[in-house]
């Protein structure tokens, strides 16, 4: 299964792109945000025998998500395509925390 969204731009395809490939961990949740559906899943990227699974929390919108809920279920393997975006914040600690 592959899910893919690159945005063109005038002078071609964005900068900010990264494909995923690797296990849902996380299988998807759709909400609505205004008129919009929105699900969410996480990724688990594998990168070797040595080395910890990075895990990437993924975004997929409108009718995307919602046609394709069935296949984004925990174990499947994926290759996400699509741009990283940041969020940063303070934890109820006091301690900064940052999310991609």
């Amino acid at each position: 299964l592959m899910l893919q969204h690159v945005a063109a731009e005038p002078e071609g395809l964005k900068m900010n792109s990264i494909a995923i490939a690797g296990n849902i961990s996380r299988g998807i949740e759709i909400r609505q945000v205004g008129s919009d559906s929105v699900g969410s899943f996480s990724v688990a990227d594998n990168q070797g025998k040595d080395k910890p699974a990075i895990f990437w929390n993924c975004q997929i919108w409108g009718k995307r998500a919602t046609s394709l809920a069935q296949y984004l279920v925990k174990g499947q393997s994926v290759t996400v395509v699509g741009s990283v975006s940041e969020r940063e914040w303070v934890d109820k600690e006091g301690n900064k925390r940052k999310q991609f």
